[in-house]
């Protein structure tokens, strides 16, 4: 297993820690003969993700789509697992600093 496909598989295992209710849907996808399915999941995730100003669909579509895209697409799974790594920094550090935002 390459660096892009472990860090894929780690940031799989988060989201799935992350968000329990999602990690059987994921180890359920993410298995290898399941690409007839995950493809046409994955363009959808991302096209919800572009539409994401309509009701009942969100930006939290996009990086999903993309990661689970990458599974099947090999030059997507270092620039996505890279990204997902530091998209998910990102709100980590948004988070802290308006935990620590002065009450006013």
């Amino acid at each position: 297993m390459s660096t892009a496909e472990a860090r894929l598989e780690r940031q799989f295992e988060r989201i799935g820690r992350q968000v329990p209710a999602t990690a059987r849907f994921l180890h359920w996808v993410r298995q290898p003969h399941m690409h007839l399915v995950r493809i046409p999941l994955s363009i959808l995730l991302i096209l919800g993700g572009v539409f994401s100003f309509l009701p009942v669909l969100g930006v939290w579509m996009l990086p999903l789509g993309l990661l689970v895209l990458a599974v099947d697409v090999p030059p997507l799974k270092k620039p996505v697992g890279d990204a997902i790594v530091r998209l998910q920094r990102f709100i980590a550090i948004t988070r802290r600093k308006f935990r620590r935002a002065p009450a006013r």
